[in-house]
């Protein structure tokens, strides 16, 4: 029989897709103010791995990722998604469009989890209408795709940097074990 245990803390990820390279100090104040200091404002990266926001967003995108500073619980998630949603929606033009996407997820030693509002096959269903998409897997020293992967977050530069934050993440749990 497995005896249920609380998870260890887990480091709260978000990537921003973006046009206007002027909302992003607004949204990072925002963020702040919503989630905790930054620990890491990665550099900006040319989103061209789909055009999916290209209707909505316009096109020549552009992908920040922004790592927190405090460890919060798995749980949290669907909240937290639920409230970038209202970010996003309040930096949204006039005619409803938006102007930022924020994926939030959260990053373990084991993996690399995304919270999204759509349901599909390798999804799970956490609460309030959000599912957790199981995007990296650790293995071998390296974070690895899965099959249904999105191509983005295959890529070589955001790999590398989950590893980086993996690295910090794990000298911030053996300093606080796992709790703060």
């Amino acid at each position: 029989m497995s005896i249920p245990c609380p998870p260890k803390l887990v480091r709260l990820v978000m990537s921003l897709i973006y046009q206007d390279r002027s909302l992003l100090e607004f949204l990072l104040k925002e963020l702040k103010r919503g989630f905790g200091d930054l620990e890491l404002i990665g550099q900006e990266l040319s989103f061209n791995h789909t055009d999916y926001y290209t209707k909505e967003m316009g096109t020549e995108l552009f992908r920040r990722f922004v790592i927190f500073r405090d460890l919060i619980a798995r749980e949290r998630l669907s909240s937290i998604k639920l409230l970038t949603n209202e970010l996003e929606k309040r930096f949204s033009r006039a005619d409803g469009r938006r102007r930022v996407n924020i994926d939030p997820g959260y990053l373990t030693l084991e993996n690399l989890i995304l919270a999204t509002g759509k349901n599909y096959s390798h999804r799970v269903y956490l609460s309030e209408g959000i599912y957790a998409d199981l995007t990296l897997i650790f293995q071998e020293g390296n974070y690895q795709p899965l099959p249904w992967t999105y191509p983005d977050y295959r890529s070589e530069e955001i790999v590398t940097l989950m590893n980086a934050v993996r690295r910090k993440y794990l000298l911030q749990l053996r300093e606080t074990g796992g709790k703060e």
